[in-house]
C-alpha cells in the first residue's frame, strides 16, 4: 500500500487504471467521464491532498486517451478547485479529503463506504430491455415514429400558446381546461369503445404505465393472488409483482385465457385480480372469445375477483369493426379498464387512462395528485381540439391503411420465406405477429446469427419453453423494403442455426 508521500514522490506508481474507469461506448463524453472519475477518486481518498499526478503524456498512455481530451478535463477540474496546475512543477490534488479521513478515523481508502445509507433494492424491476445500433430491428409491436404528423400538432400547439391569455387564477384555468378535456375524452371513449361512462368514471394519466401502476398500488395488498395469462406481458407482471402480488399463471389457448384453469385457481385460493389483455393478448395476439368473456364476468361475480382489463393497443384495429372491451358489457362494475390513447402521436402527447366505478376513481385521484400534481393545460387544449375537430379519426384512418398494407406484406414475406417452418394467425389488430417455430433450435443462437447479419432481435420478443418456441415480431415500425431485408436475414439465420 503506497503512502501519500510515496505517491507524491513517484506519481507514475499510482494504479490509475484500477479506479479510473472509462467507457468508450458510454453516451457521456470521455472528458466528462475523466472529470467524474477523478472527483470520485478524490472523494474516496484514493488521491489524497498533495498527490502529484503524472504528466499528461504519461497519463494519456496509461488510460489510452487523447491528450487534448485530458487537458480539457484537467482545466475543468482546476476551475472547480480539485487540482492545481503549477507551471514547471506539475499537477497536484487540492482536495482536503486527507483531513476528513483523519476526523472519521479512516486509515485505509478502501474502507470508505460508497453507500453510507441503506435503501430498498428491487430485483423485480430490473429492466429486461436491450438497445442496439443495428440497421434493422424487430420490436414487440411499436408504431413507426416516422409516420407521426408533427406538423399538425405543432401548428395547434403554437396557436394555443399565442392565444393563451391569463385573465383568471391559474388553478381555475387548469380545472376548467381539464374538465373540458375529460368531457371530450370520455365521449370519445364511449363512441369508439362502446363504454357507458361519465366524467366521474374516468381518470387520465400521462402514460399507460402510470395508469397500471396506480391501479396496482390501490388494488393490491402484499400476498394477494393475481391471475395472469401465460405467456404474459413482462412489464405488467413486473408492476403487479412489485406491488406485492403473488402471480398465478393460467394458460392461454386459441380462445384466450383458459376458463377451466381459471376456475380451478379460484377454488384453490382467494383470487384478488384477474389481469387480462382480452382484446389483443400479449404476446400471442389472441382475442378472448365472446363465450369466454361472458364466462369470466360470471366467475367474477361468483368468486368476487376484480377484472383488470388492459387494452394497451386499441388504436390499431386493422380489419372490420373493433372488438369491444369487457368493460363495455360489464353490468356489475367488476371491471377496471385501463388503456392508452394516441400511441401514434409524439412522445409526451399520448395519454393513459382508467375507467372504473366512481368511488375507485376518487381513490386513484388521491394518489395521482402526488405523482402528477400539475396539468399541462396547453397539451390538454390541443388534444381537446384534436378530438373535437375529428383529426384523431382522420389520423387513425390514415394509419390503418398504412399498417394494414405493412401487415399484409409482412404476412406474404413470412409465407414466402419461412412458410413450412412456422405457424401463425393473421392478427386483426395490433402491430405484431405471434410466430411459432416448427423446427427445434435455440432462439438465443438465432438471435446472435441475426445480429451478425445486421438484424436485432431483442430478448423480450423471444419465447421458448419445453412446449413451444415462438417470437413476437413487430412489423409496424418497418417499411416494406426494411421488412423484406429483415425476413431474409431471419430465414438465412434460421438455416445457419439448424444446420450448424
Amino acid at each position: 500500500m503506497y503512502t501519500s508521500l510515496d505517491i507524491m514522490d513517484s506519481p507514475v506508481q499510482i494504479p490509475f487504471k484500477s479506479f479510473i474507469q472509462l467507457k468508450a461506448d458510454d453516451a457521456t463524453p470521455i472528458y466528462l467521464q475523466i472529470i467524474f472519475e477523478f472527483i470520485k477518486a478524490i472523494q474516496l481518498g484514493l488521491l489524497p491532498e498533495g498527490t502529484k499526478i503524472p504528466g499528461t503524456r504519461i497519463l494519456c498512455k496509461l488510460l489510452a486517451i487523447n491528450r487534448n481530451t485530458l487537458i480539457k478535463a484537467f482545466q475543468d477540474l482546476e476551475s472547480q478547485g480539485f487540482i492545481e496546475i503549477r507551471p514547471n512543477k506539475g499537477t497536484f490534488i487540492l482536495s482536503d479529503q486527507k483531513q476528513h479521513q483523519a476526523k472519521r478515523g479512516v486509515s485505509k481508502a478502501v474502507e470508505v463506504q460508497v453507500h453510507p445509507f441503506t435503501f430498498k433494492h428491487s430485483s423485480v424491476l430490473e429492466s429486461p430491455l436491450e438497445w442496439s445500433n443495428l440497421p434493422l430491428q424487430f420490436n414487440d409491436g411499436l408504431p413507426d415514429l416516422r409516420l407521426i404528423y408533427t406538423d399538425i400538432l405543432a401548428r395547434l400547439y403554437v396557436s394555443k400558446l399565442k392565444r393563451q391569455k391569463i385573465r383568471q387564477p391559474w388553478e381555475q384555468i387548469q380545472t376548467q381546461s381539464h374538465q373540458h378535456f375529460k368531457k371530450q375524452f370520455f365521449n370519445f371513449l364511449n363512441l369508439t369503445r362502446g363504454l357507458r361512462i361519465s366524467e366521474a368514471n374516468l381518470i387520465t394519466t400521462t402514460s399507460h404505465e402510470i395508469s397500471l401502476y396506480l391501479v396496482a398500488k390501490v388494488l393490491i395488498s402484499a400476498g394477494d393472488y393475481v391471475v395472469v395469462g401465460t405467456p404474459g406481458y413482462y412489464l405488467s407482471n413486473m408492476t403487479l409483482t412489485d406491488s406485492g402480488a403473488k402471480i398465478v399463471p393460467v394458460s392461454v389457448d386459441e380462445e384466450g385465457i383458459n376458463v377451466e384453469a381459471l376456475k380451478k385457481a379460484c377454488e384453490a385460493q382467494t383470487v384478488r385480480i384477474v389481469y387480462l389483455t382480452s382484446i389483443y393478448h400479449y404476446p400471442s395476439t389472441i382475442s378472448l372469445s365472446a363465450k369466454r368473456r361472458m364466462e369470466i364476468l360470471e366467475l367474477s361475480n361468483q368468486y368476487g375477483f376484480v377484472i383488470l382489463e388492459d387494452d394497451y393497443d386499441f388504436d390499431f384495429h386493422l380489419d372490420n369493426n373493433p372488438i369491444l372491451p369487457l368493460a363495455a358489457i360489464d353490468s356489475n362494475e367488476r371491471v377496471v379498464y385501463i388503456g392508452s390513447f394516441a400511441r401514434s402521436l409524439p412522445a409526451g402527447f399520448g395519454y393513459g387512462f382508467v375507467a372504473a366505478p366512481v368511488a375507485f376513481i376518487k381513490e386513484l385521484e388521491k394518489h395521482l395528485s402526488i405523482l402528477e400534481p400539475g396539468i399541462d393545460v396547453i397539451k390538454e387544449q390541443v388534444l381537446t381540439d384534436w378530438i373535437q375537430d375529428g383529426e384523431v379519426h382522420r389520423l387513425s384512418k390514415k394509419n390503418k391503411v398504412i399498417y394494414k398494407e405493412r401487415r399484409d406484406h409482412f404476412v406474404s414475406l413470412l409465407n414466402g420465406k419461412l412458410g413450412s417452418r412456422i405457424r401463425f394467425k393473421i392478427p386483426a389488430r395490433g402491430l405484431a405477429i405471434w410466430i411459432e417455430w416448427l423446427d427445434s433450435f435455440n432462439l438465443i443462437k438465432m438471435q446472435k446469427k441475426c445480429a451478425e447479419n445486421g438484424l436485432f432481435l431483442p430478448k423480450t420478443v423471444l419465447y421458448q419453453s419445453k412446449n413451444f418456441t415462438a417470437t413476437r415480431l413487430g412489423f409496424g415500425s418497418l417499411n416494406l423494403q426494411e421488412m423484406e431485408k429483415a425476413v431474409e436475414i431471419l430465414a438465412k439465420s434460421l438455416d445457419l442455426v439448424i444446420n450448424s
